[in-house]
C-alpha cells in the first residue's frame, strides 16, 4: 500500500479529511522549501503538494503564476524539486509527496528517468496538468512499475463518460477542480461541488479530494463534508508573496491559516453533517 492510500486509510479510520496544501518548489527562495514543508506538516497537513516551477503554467491564475516565476529566477529545475524532496525525506518518512507540475520537464527528462528518480527521492504522487490519461500509457507503465501514483484530474465539464476512463487510470485520489477556470479565480460553490463530488463517487473507491477555490476554514469544512480531501494552493502563496522577505512573518502566517482550516474540519467529527452543504 501507497503512503497515499495508507494515509487516507488512516484518516477513514478516525472519521478526518486530509488536508493538502500546495506551494511551489523555490518559491521565493530555495533554502525557504523544506522548512516550509515541515511547518505545514506541523500545522495540521496529511500530504503535501510540491509544485515544480515552468514557464507556461496553464492552470495557475496569476498568483502561482508569480510564484513559479520567482522560483525560476532562482533556477528550481525537476532535479532540483527532486532534491528538495529528498531533503524533506531525511526527517520525515510518513507523510505523503505530491508532485504537481507540467508534462515538458518530464519529456526533457525521459519518462524513465523520471520515475526511478521521483522514487528514489521519496515522491509518492504525480499530478501533471496537461497529460491526460488517454496519453499517459507510456508513462503510467514507468510509475507503476516504481509505485508511484498517478493523479488525474476531472472539471466541472467532465462527462460521466470520460470520469469512468480517467479513474480507470488512476490510483491515490481522484483530483476535482471545484471551478471552470485557473487555480484562485471565481467564487466557491458548495452545493454544485457536493454533487459532482458524489457522482465521481460512483464511479470509484478512491477517495475525492477537491481544490482551487479554496480560500479559508470556511471553505475548508464546507467541502470536507463531501469531499476525502481538501486541497489548498493559491491563499498559502499569497502569504508566501505578501511576506517573501520575511520568513518567520510568512510561516507564521501559513501555518495560522492551515491550523484554521485543520481545526474547522476536524469539527465535523464532533458535528453532524449538514445536508446540501
Amino acid at each position: 500500500m501507497s503512503r497515499i492510500a495508507s494515509r487516507f486509510a488512516a484518516l477513514r479510520k478516525t472519521g478526518r479529511k486530509a488536508l493538502i496544501p500546495y506551494i511551489t518548489a523555490g518559491d521565493p527562495a530555495i533554502a525557504v522549501t523544506v522548512p516550509l514543508l515541515h511547518a505545514m506538516v506541523a500545522a495540521g497537513a496529511d500530504i503535501v503538494e510540491i509544485g515544480v516551477p515552468f514557464s507556461d503554467p496553464m492552470a495557475e491564475g496569476p498568483v502561482i503564476q508569480r510564484a513559479m516565476e520567482r522560483a525560476l529566477v532562482n533556477q528550481v529545475s525537476l532535479a532540483r524539486v527532486l532534491a528538495m524532496v529528498y531533503e524533506f525525506r531525511h526527517t520525515d518518512t510518513t507523510t505523503p509527496v505530491i508532485l504537481m507540475g507540467y508534462l515538458n520537464p518530464v519529456e526533457v527528462m525521459g519518462y524513465t528517468a523520471f520515475a526511478s528518480a521521483a522514487a528514489q527521492a521519496g515522491v509518492d504522487g504525480i499530478l501533471l496538468v496537461d497529460m491526460p490519461p488517454e496519453e499517459a500509457e507510456a508513462l503510467l507503465i514507468q510509475t507503476r512499475g516504481q509505485q508511484l501514483d498517478m493523479i488525474f484530474l476531472v472539471a466541472p465539464t467532465t462527462t460521466d463518460q470520460r470520469i469512468a476512463h480517467i479513474v480507470a487510470a488512476s490510483s491515490g485520489f481522484i483530483y476535482y477542480v471545484s471551478l471552470k477556470g485557473v487555480t484562485g479565480a471565481g467564487h466557491l460553490e458548495s452545493g454544485a461541488v457536493q454533487q459532482r463530488v458524489l457522482r465521481i463517487k460512483t464511479q470509484t473507491s478512491l477517495p475525492v479530494g477537491v481544490g482551487f477555490g479554496i480560500t479559508d476554514a470556511n471553505a475548508a469544512r464546507a467541502i470536507a463534508q463531501v469531499a476525502d480531501a481538501v486541497v489548498v494552493g493559491s491563499a498559502l502563496v499569497k502569504h508566501i508573496e505578501a511576506h517573501q522577505h520575511d520568513i518567520p512573518a510568512m510561516h507564521k502566517a501559513v501555518t495560522k491559516l492551515l491550523q484554521e482550516m485543520r481545526n474547522a474540519m476536524d469539527g465535523l467529527t464532533q458535528q453532524p453533517s449538514v445536508a446540501g452543504i
